[in-house]
C-alpha cells in the first residue's frame, strides 16, 4: 500500500488566487485545490487539513483542524457538516434575537444560553459558531455591536481572531 502525504506549501502572496501549492508523495500531480480535495476524498482524508489534523488557515498560523475534530480522516468531517446543517435549521434567527440579553455578552454565554434552550448536550451540535454567524448577521444589520478587540491579529489588520467576543445589542 503506498504512503499517500499531502503538503501544501504557500507562497508570498497569500492574496492571490495561486497562494498555494499542493503535492502528494504518491507524486500525482494536484495543479490546485481542487484536485488536492479530490484526492484526499479518495484517501478517506479531511479535505480541509488533508489528512494531517492540522489547518493553516494563513500562513504562519496553524490549529487543529476544525473541519474533521483534529482526526485527519474524512468520516469525521462528513458528520461534523451534517450537524452544521442540522445547527442551522435548529439555530435560528428568531431564537437568536429572542435570548439576546439587554446587556454586554460574550459568544461562549449566548451559546450556553441556546444550548440550554434547545436542551443540547455539549458537542450534540456546533453551537458556538452557529450563534457566531448569527450574531455577524445581526452586527452587519446594524442591531448589535462588537464590543471586543481582536485577541490576534493575523495577517496586520486584515485577518483578525477573537477568542470570546463581547457584543451588545444596539436596537
Amino acid at each position: 500500500m503506498m504512503n499517500h502525504q499531502i503538503l501544501v506549501q504557500w507562497h508570498p502572496d497569500p492574496d492571490s488566487p495561486a497562494a498555494r501549492t499542493f503535492t502528494c508523495s504518491c507524486d500525482l500531480p494536484l495543479p490546485d485545490q481542487t484536485a488536492a480535495e479530490l484526492h484526499a476524498m479518495e484517501l478517506n482524508r479531511c479535505t480541509t487539513c488533508f489528512g494531517s489534523a492540522r489547518h493553516e488557515p494563513v500562513p504562519g498560523y496553524n490549529r487543529p483542524c476544525t473541519a474533521c475534530a483534529a482526526t485527519g480522516r474524512r468520516g469525521p468531517q462528513l458528520v461534523w457538516e451534517l450537524a452544521h446543517a442540522e445547527a442551522e435549521r435548529t439555530i435560528t434567527l428568531p431564537l437568536i434575537r429572542l435570548l439576546l440579553p439587554h446587556r454586554p455578552f460574550r459568544l461562549s454565554e449566548l451559546a450556553d444560553k441556546v444550548r440550554s434552550h434547545l436542551s443540547l448536550p455539549p458537542g450534540r451540535l456546533p453551537v458556538g459558531p452557529r450563534v457566531r454567524d448569527l450574531l455577524l448577521h445581526l452586527q452587519s444589520m446594524g442591531e448589535l455591536a462588537l464590543l471586543s478587540a481582536p485577541d490576534r491579529l493575523l495577517q496586520g489588520t486584515d485577518v483578525v481572531l477573537y477568542d470570546d467576543p463581547h457584543w451588545i445589542r444596539v436596537s
